[in-house]
């Protein structure tokens, strides 16, 4: 019998330890339904979200933008990381995407209906939709960090949810919509049922655009003309409309622009809030003017106020950090 010689095999490489961790989905309201602010009930609320870092008792809760979503890695990589505010090595992060939005949570065609449209929802809706989550995942305690619509959502936690958090970092948000802010979305939607089908989506990420950056951001990026003769700022305008129809959804852009400009908390509800805030207006940005987020800070009993002093508007917390990052770390764990 002759013997066979075997060559061993390569040994196999370890796997790399996971850079990111995966979208989880949970089901809630199951047994009792959530009720709407509307007066609707809703049943079987799905929602997608991702946690970094070991699962704790005390976590911090990030509220994503009007088109972000769950995935902070994605989009904050100046926040997220060993030593940065948001710190998986130390802390339990949990980001969810919003109920009535269009990345995994339960969406504006699953809402109960009235007079054929999708019923309204609030923040405050979106608020208690997270404290269910937080309740799953055996959170006691949530230091609370958005921006932008995730700042105005962070408002929302502060009036519906006091005894959950400790304390809130809120950038280049208002505490309630000026009549500015409710006219841009009114024609951004308004384009939208104008041109269903996705081009009155781009043109409403066009309008938006046009307030998240500002007139010496657009001077700097988008002077002077392209190859075929296109102004660079049409070019780039086009541009983002394109990438915005390529991954959003119409019905989620008109739900969560209403629910934003109807959030309108008074002057009162805002005196009883309790925690500390650390708010953060942004010196160029026209959307949401730093005058205005200041004044309105200045309402809560508890509140610091910060400046980020950049030319790039409203966008200036994702493209000109700068100092932010630190600023925000050194609140959220003091």
């Amino acid at each position: 019998m002759t013997a066979v010689t075997q060559t061993p095999s390569a040994p196999i490489p370890p796997a790399e330890p996971e850079r990111c961790p995966v979208k989880k989905t949970m089901t809630l309201f199951r047994d009792v339904p959530l009720l709407l602010d509307c007066g609707l009930p809703l049943s079987n609320v799905r929602v997608a979200y991702h946690a970094y870092g070991e699962a704790q008792e005390n976590a911090v809760l990030v509220l994503h933008a009007l088109t972000g979503n769950s995935a902070v890695h994605e989009w904050w990589p100046d926040f997220l990381g060993a030593g940065k505010p948001l710190d998986p090595t130390s802390d339990y992060v949990v980001c969810a995407n919003v109920l009535g939005g269009c990345a995994g949570s339960t969406g504006p065609a699953e809402l109960p209906e009235v007079n054929g449209q999708p019923a309204p929802i609030t923040l405050r809706d979106m608020a208690r939709v997270g404290r269910a989550l937080l309740e799953h995942l055996n959170v006691k305690k949530v230091r609370v960090i958005g921006a932008s619509m995730g700042g105005m959502l962070a408002y929302a936690w502060l009036l519906e949810c006091p005894d959950l958090v400790e304390r809130a970092v809120i950038i280049g948000a208002p505490t309630r919509h000026s009549p500015w802010a409710i006219g841009l979305n009114t024609a951004a939607r308004s384009a939208i049922k104008a041109a269903p089908g996705g081009e009155g989506l781009k043109v409403a990420r066009q309008i938006a655009m046009l307030s998240y950056r500002s007139p010496e951001s657009f001077a700097l990026t988008q002077s002077g003309f392209r190859r075929s003769g296109v102004p660079a700022i049409s070019s780039y305008l086009e541009h983002q409309g394109e990438k915005l129809v390529a991954r959003f959804c119409e019905r989620t852009y008109c739900t969560l622009t209403a629910a934003m400009d109807a959030f309108q908390p008074s002057d009162y509800e805002l005196r009883n809030v309790t925690a500390p805030v650390l708010c953060i207006g942004i010196s160029s940005d026209v959307l949401y003017p730093a005058v205005e987020v200041k004044a309105q800070a200045a309402v809560l009993p508890n509140s610091t106020y910060w400046e980020l002093n950049s030319i790039h508007g409203h966008d200036a917390f994702l493209m000109d950090a700068q100092d932010l990052p630190e600023r925000v770390r050194a609140f959220l764990h003091s």
